[in-house]
């Protein structure tokens, strides 16, 4: 390519950031071979920061960047963009209630919106990293309405990520082995890993793994709680491991999916699964290499995997109503 690949990222000078932005500048979510321009928003507050952030970026001389672009307002930092990676929002504070932090969000994601609308480049691609993810790009999408509905999506790759990592070591394969793993409805507590479709070197999960009440049980508690735990254990959120599933995300976006294989990614739902139209929702996917993904349908859902869709799709119908003044 001659021209970069223009690529939007907010809460620039944030501890995911941090280990996102370099990575990117890098070459590891379009390759070696195309060169990139980064375009870095933050708050007024935060512009120091993110100012040595840049100082750090223009240090490593990386071959692949060609431009950086420094800014407080959305309008500059969104002109022109191919990819966004929204990745600032208020972080969940002491006392908050999940419904207090999207009532707090889901104004910024407003703005976030309407210039995307304004000034995006027609093939823009969203991913929404800030928390809570699949309704923040719910209200972004809501709010940019000459952008197709498709391009806007929330990152569940981390929980794929976490999964795959908790098979892998219960069956004592490498991480490679696990493939087919996808994650329903939201990334929070109530999200669903399927192990039941998941498969390790190519047979079912359930076949290799016998401890089946490991897999109903500790595993699926062990992923959607594995946020919390790690703040627990380290005094703050996940990020180096945020940055990676981000970066993974929309590389494997605009990557073709094996045939035998599929990835996570909350997108808006086509109805499949009986998940109302339209609603953020992780779904199996499978992307063309394009920048295009089909949600994977015709997967058997069990009795089991049923009743955990319904408490992830209720949560996030729940957080809909939450928001519903600012989706116009």
């Amino acid at each position: 390519m001659t021209s970069p690949v223009r690529i939007a990222v907010t809460g620039a000078a944030g501890s995911i950031d941090y280990s996102l932005l370099f990575r990117i500048a890098a070459g590891e979510v379009f390759g070696k071979d195309t060169p990139v321009a980064l375009q870095l928003i933050e708050i007024p507050q935060a512009m120091s920061a993110l100012e040595g952030v840049a100082m750090e970026i223009d240090d490593c001389a990386f071959p692949l960047l060609e431009e950086m672009v420094l800014t407080d307002d959305p309008k500059v930092g969104f002109d022109g963009a191919n990819v966004a990676f929204l990745v600032g929002g208020m972080p969940r504070k002491a006392g908050m209630q999940r419904a207090d932090l999207i009532r707090a969000n889901g104004p910024i994601f407003v703005g976030t919106g309407e210039a995307l609308n304004e000034v995006a480049a027609d093939d823009i691609r969203v991913v929404v990293v800030a928390n809570p993810c699949n309704t923040n790009a719910l209200i972004t999408m809501a709010n940019a309405p000459d952008i197709p509905n498709e391009r806007f999506t929330a990152m569940t790759r981390l929980d794929e990520n976490r999964a795959k990592s908790q098979l892998a070591t219960k069956a004592g394969v490498p991480v490679k082995s696990i493939t087919n793993l996808g994650i329903w409805g939201n990334h929070s507590n109530t999200m669903y890993p399927d192990f039941f479709n998941a498969k390790i070197d190519g047979k079912p999960v359930t076949d290799v793994i016998d401890d089946h009440s490991w897999l109903k049980e500790e595993f699926i508690s062990t992923v959607q709680g594995r946020g919390s735990a790690i703040i627990e254990a380290r005094g703050a959120s996940s990020a180096a491991s945020a940055a990676n599933a981000a970066i993974d995300h929309v590389r494997d976006w605009f990557t073709e999916t094996p045939e035998n294989d599929w990835h996570a990614m909350a997108v808006p739902s086509n109805g499949a699964y009986g998940i109302e139209e339209g609603l953020i929702f992780s779904f199996p996917v499978r992307c063309d290499g394009k920048g295009n993904y089909e949600i994977v349908e015709g997967l058997e859902i069990n009795d089991f995997a049923r009743e955990k869709i319904e408490t992830t799709k209720s949560q996030l119908l729940e957080e809909r109503s939450v928001v519903e003044e600012l989706l116009g």
